[in-house]
Formats: C-alpha cells, sequence, structure tokens
C-alpha cells in the first residue's frame, strides 16, 4: 500500500478536496475516511481496520476502489489538456473557413506544436494537411508535403508496432502452452521486426512500445545470459522509459502503461532471485491484478503474474492465504474464454488455489470443468499436467479407484509423447503411485528418492505439476497410514 499512500500525501490540496467530497457525496464515507487517514495520520492496517470495523477483505476492497477513484480523478484531470487540442483539431473547418488567411496559418502553426509536444502522429497529419493546402502558391508547400509524408508514415509505424505488440503476446501463449521451438524462433522474428520498426523514427512512443516487448523477451523467450554484451541492459531500459512517461506525463496511454512496467520489473527482479527488489512491486501489481489480466493482454502476457504469484506465496509459506485473497482481487472478474492460455492458466491458478486451502473436491472440478469446456487437445502436455494434477486431488481425497483410472488415461498419455519432454509428469505420477500402493514400508524413502527426478526434469511448456509444493507436509499427507 505504500504507492497508494504517496500518491494520496502527494495530492494538491485542491485535488484532495475535491476527491474527499466526490466520496462524501457519494456516501462512501468509509472511504472518504480512508482518504484522510491515510493523509494527515500514520495508522497502521490494522489500526484503521479497527477504526473503521471491517475486516481484512473489505479492507482490501475499500483500498483498491479508493485507489481506483484517485485515478479516474487524476486521469479526468490528465485529458483536459489533451481533449482541448484534439476538440480544436475537429473543428478545423471553422478556422479555416471564418478566418482570414494569416490567422488561420497562425493557428494551424501553434497547434502543430501543441501535438508535437503530445506526440499526436494522426491529428498531425490533418494539420499538415491543412498548412500544406494553404500554401499551395508558396514555397512552404514543399515542406509542409514533406511533413505531411512524414507523419503519414510514422503514424502507420506506430500502428504497426502495436499490431507487433498484440501478436507476438498471442502467439507467445500458444509458445507457453506448447513450449515449441517453432514458436519461440516466430517469437525471435517478431521481436527483430519490431527493432527494424522502431529504428525507422527517433520516437519515444516506438520505443516504449518495443521495450513492451524487449524486455519480456529476454526474460521468458530469449535470456540475456545468452545475448551480445552490446545489448542494451534492462535495468537501463527501465530507467528511459521511466524518463519517457514522466517528461509525457499527459499522455493517458503512458499512464496506463506504467502498470505493464511495474509488472515488468517484478518479473525482471524474480527472474533474477532478488526477491527483495521484487516486493517492492509485487503489492501495486497485485492491487490491480484484475485489470492487468483484462485489460492488458496486449501489451504484456498478463496471466504470467498468477504463476509469479503462486511461487511466491509458496516460497514465503503463504500459499494458503492465496484462496481467501481470491474473494476481493477478482470478485468483478470477467474471464475472456477466447483468450485459451489466460483462460487455462486462470483457470489452473484458481484450482491450485483450492487445492492448498485443503478444498481438493472444489480443486478437482475446476481442472475437469477445464479439460472438458475448452479444445486444448494438441496440448498434449498440458492434458496430461492438468491430469496429473486432477489426480492429486484424487489422491488426497482418497479417492483411490478414481486415482487408478485416472493414472492409466495418464500412462497412455505418456508412451505417446517424447520421453523427455514428460519426464516431469512420469516423475509425479510415480509419487502418487507410491503414496496409493499397498505396499506399506518404506514409502518416504521411495518418494524421497523420485523427488530428485522430478526436480531435475526440465520443461518447456506450462507445467502446473511444478508449482505444487514438495515438502515433508506434501509427503506426510499422501502417505498417511490411517487414511488407506
Amino acid at each position: 500500500m505504500a504507492k497508494l499512500k504517496n500518491i494520496i500525501k502527494q495530492l494538491s490540496e485542491k485535488d484532495f478536496k475535491l476527491i474527499y467530497d466526490s466520496l462524501i457525496e457519494s456516501n462512501a464515507e468509509k472511504s472518504a475516511y480512508l482518504l484522510k487517514a491515510l493523509r494527515e495520520r500514520s495508522l497502521s492496517d490494522s489500526k484503521v481496520m479497527a477504526e473503521l470495523e471491517v475486516n481484512a477483505n473489505a479492507y482490501y476492497t475499500m483500498r483498491s476502489r479508493l485507489n481506483q477513484r484517485i485515478e479516474e480523478h487524476l486521469i479526468q484531470k490528465m485529458e483536459s489538456p489533451r481533449t482541448d487540442i484534439l476538440r480544436k483539431v475537429a473543428n478545423l473547418n471553422e478556422v479555416l473557413f471564418t478566418n482570414k488567411r494569416t490567422i488561420s496559418i497562425a493557428t494551424l502553426q501553434k497547434m502543430e506544436r501543441e501535438l508535437i509536444d503530445r506526440d499526436l502522429a494522426s491529428e498531425l497529419t490533418v494539420v499538415y494537411k491543412s498548412l500544406k493546402k494553404m500554401n499551395i502558391h508558396s514555397p512552404e508547400y514543399f515542406t509542409y508535403s514533406q511533413l505531411y509524408n512524414r507523419h503519414v508514415a510514422y503514424m502507420l509505424a506506430v500502428d504497426k508496432a502495436e499490431d507487433l505488440l498484440a501478436d507476438y503476446f498471442k502467439k507467445y501463449g500458444i509458445f507457453f502452452l506448447s513450449g515449441e521451438n517453432t514458436e519461440r524462433i516466430g517469437l525471435g522474428m517478431l521481436m527483430k521486426e519490431m527493432q527494424n520498426v522502431a529504428r525507422l523514427y527517433e520516437s519515444h512512443r516506438l520505443y516504449v512500445f518495443k521495450s513492451c516487448m524487449l524486455v519480456f523477451h529476454r526474460l521468458f523467450v530469449e535470456p540475456d545470459e545468452n545475448l551480445e554484451s552490446e545489448e542494451e541492459p534492462i535495468e537501463d531500459i527501465f530507467k528511459k522509459v521511466e524518463g519517457i512517461f514522466v517528461t509525457y506525463n499527459l499522455d493517458p496511454l503512458y499512464y496506463h502503461l506504467n502498470l505493464v512496467f511495474e509488472f515488468l520489473r517484478l518479473e525482471y527482479y524474480n527472474h533474477y532471485k532478488v526477491y527483495r527488489q521484487a516486493e517492492k512491486y509485487y503489492e501495486e501489481v497485485n492491487d490491480a491484478a484484475s485489470n492487468l489480466l483484462v485489460n492488458y493482454p496486449y501489451y504484456t502476457f498478463s496471466a504470467q503474474f498468477l504463476i509469479s504469484k503462486i511461487e511466491r506465496h509458496v516460497r514465503l509459506g503463504l500459499e494458503k492465504e492465496l484462496y481467501a485473497e481470491n474473494e476481493s482481487l477478482f470478485q468483478e472478474f470477467e474471464m475472456d474464454t477466447d483468450n485459451l492460455p489466460m483462460y487455462v492458466i486462470y483457470t489452473t491458478y484458481k484450482a491450485l488455489s483450492s487445492y492448498y486451502s485443503g478444498r481438493y473436491d472444489e480443486a478437482g472440478k475446476f481442472l475437469n470443468t477445464l479439460l472438458a469446456d475448452v479444445s486444448i487437445k494438441k496440448y498434449t502436455y498440458v492434458v496430461l499436467e492438468l491430469k496429473t494434477l486432477m489426480a492429486l486431488q484424487f489422491v488426497m481425497q482418497r479417492e483411490i479407484e478414481t486415482f487408478n483410472t485416472t493414472a492409466i488415461s495418464i500412462m497412455r498419455g505418456l508412451r505417446s509423447v517424447d520421453e523427455d519432454e514428460s519426464s516431469s509428469v512420469f516423475h509425479f505420477l510415480k509419487i502418487l503411485k507410491i503414496a496409493v500402493s499397498e505396499a506399506k514400508r518404506e514409502k518416504e524413502k521411495k518418494i524421497m528418492v523420485v523427488i530428485p527426478q522430478l526436480k531435475a526434469a526440465k520443461v518447456k511448456h506450462f507445467a502446473p505439476t511444478r508449482l505444487v509444493q514438495i515438502d515433508e507436509e506434501f509427503i506426510k499427507k499422501l502417505i498417511s497410514i490411517e487414511s488407506f
């Protein structure tokens, strides 16, 4: 919540009063109290919750909605100068047909400067088209013709970059599920195409779009360790992008893309296991998780956050808290079932959250629904992974006959795929078979022999079984004698 507190403390008196008054007018007295408390007092979360008489989930929701209200106010404020210049461009004919030529040209030139400051390429083409027309008998005609042509080309380049970004993350989803090398090569080609487009112009917007792709590519597709030393360091990219966002702080797109780069910073520090730094970004990204998943798949692979969230909670021993957090975090979340990778990851995340809270029947239902509702047969390894995860739920519920039937189906599938690629599933299933076997002796010892083999298995595709915490508690649950 540190960032929310900082934002509230940095609000001008005018902005603070406007937000506070709007909360009071809309009968959101508790949110108004929270706003005032975070600005004027240094209270712990527990103290604020006690004064508001709310539980942790209600407090979390209130804090998230307050953050959203502040964002809406700041965006509206940000849009005002931009809206003003766009309105002027929309009413350009009124200027051209009702004013003297010298006044019209002066007005157009002023609009040109304002549009350049805001990097509004599309609107600039309208202004240059008008300046070109008004100077048809003047030597300036050639200059404005060149500027018009250049900005049309630049506008198309920006559109191309944005399309490449969306296409890249769509294809990354396929690669994430399949692990196919041909998909990796395709991602590399899109990365090169984006770099070529970005080289066409000295453009901060093209640099930001390229950076969205490049940082992710170097973390998840072609790790930095494999790159040439002259490549721009990721830390430097972050600093440059941050500078662009500060310089163009009235740009609404940059305002929203800041979340993408907070997510990328989180994943960057996770990648290099600098977890203390990662924690600086986790809470802000987590607060906006629903928004990140729904509204940002065109700018990053936002589903990765759910995997990182499970890994973080397991690392910190907080995995049992996932289920309770989901109630407030995703209460207004609407899943796009056409986005297959997102749907698979989100449903698996929900299943694992249920598993870690001991709701094995619910976890199994999530997985069964996923396998029944969507067609993922072409992602054979993912299907085997999900079936194995479902088999774990049967073991935990002591439904041994159902487990045995599922295990036979998994083994049949393993025979038709590459042995190295499927070794993770094979070893995980082996652990489950040892646990349910009739032989009572040395089960723990036998499982301990398999665990290193499981951890050593390399996987290139989405492998949800790797998100299961295999520790002493896990083994004890599997082999508890009284349960069989």
